[in-house]
């Protein structure tokens, strides 16, 4: 079975097959740099990057691209609010947003544009879209005429009706109808502007992301991600105008991820339960805080709660401790068939975490199957101390790929952990024996014995020689 995707483009299970073979064109959106992201805005970007990392996995080169929103309402009342400049504001809350996603292990995007560093293109294609008839001017502002995009609704089945009828559309006599949204909004007095044949003003949000992703992926491209609140307004308007723009189809897999709940509400500010990710890190492990992000289905809901996150710290450390249990075993040059047949269940968990992943990017199922081989590994180690040397290295390499696409970095480096264990192993057996020749040498042979008896059920061999006292293990 190849890869399958749930497109919010009809709400169906669809085969992934790429525009250009071997190729993915990705594009997220990404932050409004007002203000620190919260931990809502981490689900969308940590899942972003599983699915980054795992079509890497499979082999295809990903062209990843994620924006930056540093104009818009928000920007400027909170520049009003600071008396920070947009630019002061923007360089702030983008350099935080990239150093909490990088303590998430999200990769960093191959290109970050900016919105205010894409005027020219906004404003040519605003430009295009009012000389096709899809557009037009009304004192300084710019609007898109829903009417005339036939498609309008598609991709989260609003009808232009009932959006004219519904009351959280706002009243405008400036608009031909109410659903119209701006593509370029008049400077207002205190607010920054830029030249436009409309006069000073600014863009709007919707046409700063068609334009970015159409640049810098084509004018269409594999998939367009982002947070299940995006579908309505925002994505809808950035297919009618780019397919407006274009007559092609914008992006052809529609990925929403579902939202995040803080202790079985919505997160708000109002409510006092708003929790950034910088908050967030002072309490988790960056690594438990991701692991958690990971551990339900994306489109399924996800809360955060100190049980859910305990549980994620405690699965996290099942995993480090088998890994890092598994890589002490002393390497042998042959194998047997206990070998061979944890090898053979290495690699069928290896197949259920592929079929998982291929199924919608399932991690919680991925995730079974690395706690499958967690499980395989344990009970090889339970038994034995050494391990044929490629199977060791075929298992660990498997690990740490199957890790790798989730994101999981474990410190642990094979030698070096190895080394740092026998040299603890030797430093402490060497000070028991020590202790155990004072007691000899003071005739406490019960004692002397007792400890002796212990090593050995723990697995050390003692040996006492006229040359002194030697040990090994079992």
């Amino acid at each position: 079975m190849g890869l399958k995707i749930f497109n919010t483009m009809g709400m169906r299970k669809e085969e992934f097959i790429p525009l250009r073979e071997g190729e993915v064109r990705i594009y997220v959106c990404g932050p409004t740099v007002y203000d620190f992201i919260h931990i809502g805005n981490a689900r969308a970007f940590v899942v972003a990057d599983v699915i980054r990392r795992y079509l890497e996995y499979k082999g295809y080169k990903v062209i990843f691209v994620s924006n930056i929103t540093d104009i818009d309402d928000k920007m400027i009342r909170r520049s009003q609010e600071t008396g920070l400049s947009l630019q002061q504001l923007g360089e702030i809350y983008s350099n935080a947003y990239f150093e909490d996603i990088a303590a998430l292990n999200v990769k960093k995007p191959d290109v970050s544009p900016r919105a205010t560093q894409h005027i020219p293109e906004i404003i040519e294609a605003i430009e295009k879209l009012i000389q096709k008839g899809y557009a037009y001017q009304a004192n300084g502002d710019v609007y898109f005429n829903v009417m005339k995009f036939k498609d309008y609704g598609k991709l989260s089945g609003n009808k232009i009706e009932a959006l004219e009828m519904g009351a959280r559309i706002e009243v405008n006599p400036k608009k031909k109808n109410p659903a119209d949204f701006a593509l370029w909004k008049a400077q207002k007095e205190g607010e920054p502007g830029w030249h436009s044949p409309w006069g000073k003003g600014r863009p709007g949000w919707h046409i700063e992301c068609s334009t970015m992703a159409m640049k810098y992926l084509g004018e269409t491209f594999d998939i367009h991600m982002g947070g299940k609140d995006l579908i309505f307004p925002h994505h809808e308007n950035e297919i009618a105008q780019a397919e407006a723009l274009t007559g092609k189809t914008f992006a052809r897999y529609w990925i929403h991820n579902e939202w995040l709940t803080i202790e079985g509400q919505k997160m708000s500010k109002s409510l006092g339960n708003f929790i950034t990710v910088r908050d967030a890190l002072k309490m988790y492990d960056p690594q438990v805080l991701r692991f958690f992000l990971i551990s339900a289905h994306y489109r399924s809901p996800l809360d955060f709660n100190k049980e859910n996150l305990r549980l994620a710290k405690v699965n996290l450390m099942k995993i480090i401790s088998a890994l890092k249990r598994f890589v002490s075993l002393k390497e042998k040059t042959e194998g047997g068939d206990e070998e061979k047949n944890l090898l053979l269940n290495i690699r069928r968990a290896k197949q259920r975490f592929e079929k998982a992943m291929d199924d919608d990017f399932n991690t919680p199922l991925a995730i079974a199957a690395i706690f499958d081989i967690v499980k395989a590994i344990n009970a090889y180690a339970d038994k034995n101390v050494e391990i044929e040397k490629s199977a060791k290295r075929e298992i660990y390499e498997t690990v740490k790929s199957l890790l790798n696409v989730l994101g999981i970095e474990i410190e642990v480096k094979e030698k070096k952990y190895a080394e740092d264990q026998m040299a603890l192993i030797n430093g402490l057996m060497k000070l028991i024996l020590e202790i155990r020749q004072e007691m000899r040498r003071r005739k406490e042979w019960r004692m002397a014995d007792e400890i002796r008896d212990k090593l050995q059920k723990l697995g050390f061999l003692i040996e006492d020689t006229p040359k002194g006292t030697k040990w090994k293990l079992k």
